[in-house]
């Protein structure tokens, strides 16, 4: 599966614990993260700044279900379920 346009729900709905340009203290849970550029498309992308937790993030018909709205709200509830188990 490949990525949708203009989606960025993987940006935005979990946290990132590591730095990253923009977010030296890694960027929290439902905040777009500062390397979104205006047509949602990471500016990091096959960058070795990149964090490894985003490039470990493959799209799958689970985790980006029929639409964005529906992706986040996968992706946020991934978010808190994973919180409690840390």
């Amino acid at each position: 599966m490949d990525c949708r346009p203009a989606c960025a729900a993987c940006c935005i709905a979990p946290s990132i614990s590591t730095p990253l340009p923009g977010h030296p203290q890694g960027k929290p849970a439902g905040v777009a993260c500062v390397q979104l550029d205006a047509d949602l498309r990471c500016r990091l992308f096959g960058r070795p700044e990149r964090p490894a937790v985003c490039g470990s993030l493959q799209p799958s018909a689970e985790m980006c279900g029929t639409g964005r709205e529906q992706a986040l709200h996968w992706l946020a509830w991934l978010e808190t379920a994973s919180a409690a188990t840390r």
